[in-house]
């Protein structure tokens, strides 16, 4: 059953990723990509390059829907393609990550100085709050998602 507190603390999420969805599709249209190819793009940053197959299976588009998001990317030389070493039937996807922060870091300047703000007005104890809390809220999340995925 769930209590007033749960409830609460469900829709104060549920509103943070609303939220947020809404300031990212707003950079992203800035930027001159859409809100998913952006956060894709996030994908390319943080696991730095790899094979199409591999974003495919990261964001769980089809394999034709990773080639058109790779040439949108491409055409806005904010990713290359090269073929693999060891095997040129592979293509991997490097991002040029100086290009993607060149265009995202004036985006979220102003975001990330207030972040940063609100961040250390917390004690060191409210602070591992909220990090346990995300981080179990991650775990959740990448759980379902497999579960989901595997049906």
């Amino acid at each position: 059953m769930e209590n007033d507190v749960t409830r609460q603390t469900r829709k104060l999420s549920q509103l943070y990723a609303f939220t947020s969805i809404q300031m990212h599709e707003a950079i992203a249209r800035k930027a001159g990509l859409s809100g998913t190819d952006h956060k894709y793009l996030g994908f390319l940053i943080e696991k730095g390059q790899m094979t199409a197959g591999e974003l495919s299976t990261l964001t769980g588009l089809t394999t034709g829907a990773v080639t058109g998001l790779i040439d949108r990317f491409e055409k806005k030389k904010l990713v290359k393609r090269k073929f693999a070493e060891d095997d040129r039937r592979k293509v991997i996807i490097e991002p040029d990550t100086k290009k993607i922060m060149t265009l995202f870091v004036p985006l979220y300047k102003e975001f990330r100085k207030k972040s940063e703000k609100l961040i250390a007005s917390f004690s060191t104890r409210e602070r591992k709050i909220i990090e346990t809390y995300f981080s179990k809220a991650i775990e959740i999340m990448n759980d379902t998602t497999s579960k989901l995925n595997k049906k």
